[in-house]
């Protein structure tokens, strides 16, 4: 069943008189000599200003790795200098140019390879540290390492400073952002569904919000209890705190904030009530009374990691950026779980700042390397800053440790339809979810995607053919599935069978009508057809989705502040205006 149907000189110039020649052979040979003492001087200030590099390497419990190969790379990845570890897992080597560069640890018989990015630029000596994570030390720290407490060695990340610094914000621009604009919007994208990643995205599931499914099945908390003590004691403190305690857990904020603002005037110091009347704030939208309440908590002496947490997330609400990403840090400092991790480094992401998200999201995986999420952070943030191989490697590796969550598998999938060359493991893991979810339309999808690419490489029929029957079960599955009908229509055309592209195009449209190259290609299918008319047309409706389409994209962006960074100890900036 068919779904959809690169000198000479003149001679006058070599007659030259042999005294002329003799003074100038004389004045080259003074000049030469005086300017030898000033060639040496640049050639030693030259080595003076050797940026060296040093650091350590050392496996996810925390031991060093001794003999380990660490290389030095540039933006293209040219090699540009390699060392091994000592027996302590120290290295260091050293360039003359500043710029990008990649540094990358590796050990055979180990897991993967630990890489950093790092700009040197103004600071002579750079220090990393590198992880190299193991199967085995991965399995041994997912046993033990449920709640990390403040001896534990996950802490230690946290005992030197983060080598960048968020110093201010400014106006979206494409700084940081590499390839074309297709790659700008999935990198745009992958951030945004990183955030929607978080466990704590709602103020009723922070840290330390009031266990409300414990509350609403206690029958001795009942409504109707709790609001009989109320009317006995409207004065109490007890009573206006437990009832508003009620109603946040219900997520009835709005009855809740009046019983709590009542509670906290009879006892301010009452750090609970204080904590959840924030809280309440929060899940009402009233973003500023929130941070207000929050920052008479700090006057008061409150100084929890769920207390700047909250006041991070009520930040980032309120369109104060920085403050929320100063404030993320500090909870992870006072409380480095995985959720703060995930949180201070999903931040970054989303507010343009890769590098220091790459920092941030490996430090959480080495600590918490049972962390799906965080390594799918991971990847976008290598994604973000133009390492596609590293940042599939990373879902890849997500996706094993749970191979029925699509997160990851999504991530990878949008990663796979805006770049060019197949990502290295990519195949294998969609066709891993494909098979174990053949009724999900999305996984048939980007599996699809990607054994189209393979078969386009490698001239491969048999993989276009399966191509084709997942692309017709997804829209089978899913009817108004837009995006499979247009990929069916590429396929169709690059076959030149426009008889079957056209009407797969039109489905696409008829599904999503804003998307625009579903348009643009239905366009090159009547012209292929010797339609111009109707190409024409299509090609006007084309370009005048794509631009409504580019109008709203940019407002998007320029309405989200970009961070601007400080790379290695460098010193602040301040932001223009």
């Amino acid at each position: 069943m068919i779904l959809c149907s690169r000198i000479a000189f003149p001679s006058s110039l070599v007659t030259i008189r042999r005294g002329r020649v003799l003074l100038i052979a004389l004045v080259a040979l003074f000049v030469s000599v005086l300017a030898r003492p000033a060639l040496a001087q640049a050639g030693a200030r030259q080595r003076r200003d050797a940026i060296t590099i040093e650091g350590t390497v050392r496996d996810s419990t925390g031991h060093p790795i001794a003999a380990a190969f660490v290389v030095l790379e540039d933006e293209r990845g040219s090699r540009r200098a390699d060392t091994k570890t000592n027996t302590d897992g120290s290295f260091d080597f050293s360039t003359d140019q500043v710029g990008a560069y990649k540094v990358r640890a590796e050990k055979l018989g180990m897991g993967n390879s630990a890489t950093n990015l790092v700009v040197l630029s103004g600071v002579r000596i750079r220090h990393l540290d590198l992880v190299i994570e193991t199967s085995t030390a991965t399995d041994s720290a997912s046993s033990d390492k449920v709640s990390p407490s403040r001896s534990s060695p996950t802490t230690m990340e946290f005992q030197d400073h983060p080598n960048f610094t968020v110093a201010g914000v400014t106006d979206w621009s494409n700084v940081g952002l590499h390839g074309a604009d297709t790659s700008m919007r999935t990198s745009e994208t992958l951030a945004q569904e990183t955030l929607a990643l978080k466990s704590g995205s709602s103020p009723e599931n922070s840290p330390g919000a009031p266990n409300g499914a414990a509350i609403l099945r206690d029958t001795h908390q009942s409504e109707s209890n709790l609001r009989a003590a109320l009317n006995k004691a409207p004065d109490s403190f007890e009573a206006n705190h437990r009832l508003g305690e009620y109603y946040l857990a219900a997520k009835t904020p709005r009855d809740a904030i009046p019983l709590l603002e009542t509670a906290y005037r009879i006892d301010p110091v009452n750090q609970t009530n204080a904590y959840h009347l924030a809280l309440a704030y929060e899940a009402n939208g009233d973003f500023t009374a929130a941070r207000n309440q929050i920052r008479k908590m700090l006057a008061n002496g409150a100084d929890g990691a769920n207390v700047h947490h909250l006041l991070a997330e009520a930040g980032e609400q309120s369109g104060d950026s920085l403050l929320a990403v100063h404030e993320f840090e500090i909870a992870a400092r006072l409380d480095p779980s995985e959720q703060n991790y995930f949180d201070w480094g999903a931040e970054l992401l989303l507010h343009k700042a890769p590098v220091p998200a790459v920092e941030i999201f490996s430090k959480g995986s080495a600590a918490y390397p049972r962390s799906a999420r965080m390594l799918a952070g991971l990847g976008a943030a290598y994604y973000a800053s133009g390492s596609y191989e590293e940042a599939a490697r990373r879902l890849c590796n997500a996706s094993d440790l749970n191979p029925s969550d699509p997160a990851p598998y999504i991530f990878l999938g949008q990663m796979e339809k805006a770049t060019v060359a197949t990502l290295p493991c990519s195949v294998q893991k969609l066709g891993r979810l494909a098979h174990e979810q053949p009724d999900n339309p999305l996984a048939n999808y980007y599996y699809a995607v990607v054994l189209w690419k393979r078969a386009r490489e490698s001239d491969n029929a048999a993989d276009s053919r399966q191509a084709e029957e997942l692309l017709q079960r997804a829209v089978k599955i899913n009817p108004q599935f837009g995006a499979a009908y247009l990929q069916l229509g590429v396929l169709y055309s690059a076959r030149n069978d426009f008889g079957r592209a056209i009407p797969c195009y039109q489905k696409a449209i008829e599904a999503n009508p804003r998307l625009a190259e579903a348009r643009f290609r239905l366009s090159l299918a009547y012209k292929q057809r010797g339609e111009e008319s109707k190409a024409q047309q299509e090609l006007q409706m084309y370009k005048q989705v794509e631009k409504t389409e580019a109008a709203e994209i940019e407002q998007k962006r320029k309405e989200l502040q970009q961070f601007l960074v400080i790379l290695g100890g460098q010193p602040a900036v301040t932001p223009p205006r």
